[in-house]
């Protein structure tokens, strides 16, 4: 289900950009800010990874010894997986991520808090979740959202200089109208965006949980995370463009929300819960 709402979600966004596409009146406009979505996507695709890394400060596991090398080896046979480079965040907030454009250029990073706070089986939880996302192919299915929402935002302001200073659609429309839609259709777009993040996420819990065999290990680490970012804690250098990577929004603890719309995860309640009817299932 959560697959074919993807799908759903990303046809959406191309629409969306069709749509602003034939509404901007000069074409040339809409083709240099494809051009140029194009081409800051083609570089967030093949070295996003090693920008991410470098940002939060991460050092690769060369130590075969070490737990979470062990415990991300284990997993990657089960899975059937390549083996990612694992790396150690010097931070003590416990969060982590995968990233990497596929399995043979993939990369799971755990910070050093969550090493700290978590036992052998959440901490299997949470490294089998991050695998999930790398099996699933998710960080391809993020960018293509990326591309597109990024695209509408960037055309959409060129519609807007366009409204304001006297440029014409091709629709002959009303340059109010123009405005406004040059306002709404990013926000949509965002949601989009935003939604194939959160659908992304529950797939990659039930990956988790298929793969470990043991959905209460990721249910209890996901209690303990929730609970240590309410308390304010974020990661450091923890930035909204890379937000939806954690398996723990690191903001979630300082914002209120405007509603599940805007959200870049689901209610962690919501995720354990779902791991809860896996229960009968899997055990």
């Amino acid at each position: 289900m959560e697959q074919v709402k993807t799908i759903f979600l990303l046809t959406l966004l191309t629409v969306l950009f069709v749509f602003i596409g034939f509404s901007f009146g000069g074409t040339n406009g809409m083709l240099i800010a494809f051009l140029l979505a194009g081409g800051m996507n083609f570089y967030a695709y093949y070295y996003s990874d090693k920008q991410v890394l470098k940002q939060y400060s991460a050092t690769q596991i060369e130590d075969r010894r070490h737990p979470v090398y062990i415990i991300t080896q284990r997993l990657v046979e089960k899975a059937g997986l390549p083996m990612p480079k694992v790396y150690l965040i010097p931070d003590h907030t416990p969060n982590a991520f995968a990233t990497g454009r596929n399995h043979e250029n993939a990369a799971v990073a755990v910070t050093m808090g969550l090493y700290e706070m978590l036992n052998e089986k959440e901490l299997e939880g949470v490294i089998a979740h991050e695998l999930s996302h790398i099996k699933h192919y998710d960080i391809l299915v993020g960018t293509i959202a990326a591309v597109f929402a990024g695209a509408i935002a960037m055309i959409a302001n060129i519609m807007q200089f366009g409204a304001m200073f006297g440029g014409n659609n091709r629709q002959g429309g009303n340059p109010i109208v123009m405005i406004l839609m040059a306002i709404l259709l990013p926000i949509a777009a965002s949601i989009i965006q935003m939604t194939v993040s959160r659908s992304r996420e529950f797939m990659a819990d039930e990956g988790a949980a298929r793969m470990t065999g043991n959905p209460a290990g990721l249910q209890s680490a996901l209690s303990k995370l929730e609970n240590y970012a309410r308390s304010g804690h974020q990661v450091h250098n923890a930035t909204e463009q890379t937000a939806h990577m954690f398996i723990i929004n690191p903001f979630s603890g300082l914002k209120s929300s405007f509603g599940s719309l805007f959200r870049t995860h689901p209610t962690t309640e919501d995720r354990i819960a779902r791991l809860e009817e896996l229960k009968d299932e899997i055990q």
